[in-house]
């Protein structure tokens, strides 16, 4: 007897949740077919039914996270200092990187960086395109609206896009490999502080966005 339609997207569902939970952890190469579907308690087998390959199912896992991120969200909610900073200071912080279930799009990021992978150093660069492009939007915006002490030049808003990914990036990849819990709160701290030291930025605002 074939399975409902409800039966196989709840299978689906929890295929890909197993799968961002684990390509957030391990990296694309560090995570099987069979490891994912031990987690999502769903025989090998039935994977291919929901799934071409391997490389599909990370690039489903990609797009799920960047879309239901905070992030995602953030950029999309009023145009105000206080939302940017949430989204440099407190979607980047600690606790996220903690619940490596709930994975932010720089952890995305960091796991690939050097993957040799033809697929998914393209999924790399469009993931990486895709949360420049979330930053420039929300810059421009608020430049326009006189609420950053920069005009709204694209080239030069493109430029700190850039830079604030490799910073948060590079503060998750030196974090990450600290064992010691508050050395590593203090250089996401420091990378958070200098993004928006960058942006122009008050004390102030910086206070509010960490604190929220």
């Amino acid at each position: 007897m074939p399975y409902s339609s409800a039966h196989k997207a709840s299978s689906r569902e929890r295929i890909l949740k197993s799968a961002i939970e684990l390509f957030s952890r391990n990296g694309f190469n560090k995570v099987s077919i069979g490891q994912i579907m031990k987690l999502a308690k769903l025989t090998h087998g039935a994977f291919y039914s929901h799934f071409d390959s391997k490389e599909a199912l990370y690039n489903a896992s990609i797009r799920e996270t960047l879309e239901g991120s905070r992030a995602a969200r953030l950029v999309k909610g009023p145009l105000s200092i206080k939302h940017l900073t949430a989204l440099v200071a407190n979607y980047w912080n600690l606790q996220e990187l903690e619940r490596k279930s709930q994975p932010g799009p720089e952890t995305v990021l960091f796991n690939e960086i050097g993957n040799d992978n033809a697929e998914i150093r393209v999924l790399f660069e469009a993931s990486y395109h895709r949360m420049r492009r979330m930053l420039e939007t929300r810059l421009i915006a608020l430049s326009r609206l006189k609420k950053l002490p920069f005009e709204p030049d694209r080239a030069a808003i493109a430029e700190k896009s850039r830079a604030i990914l490799a910073s948060l990036v590079g503060a998750v990849a030196i974090a990450k490999s600290l064992p010691d819990e508050e050395e590593r709160a203090r250089v996401l701290e420091a990378a958070q502080k200098q993004i928006l030291l960058m942006l122009g930025v008050d004390e102030r605002d910086m206070s509010e966005g960490f604190s929220a």
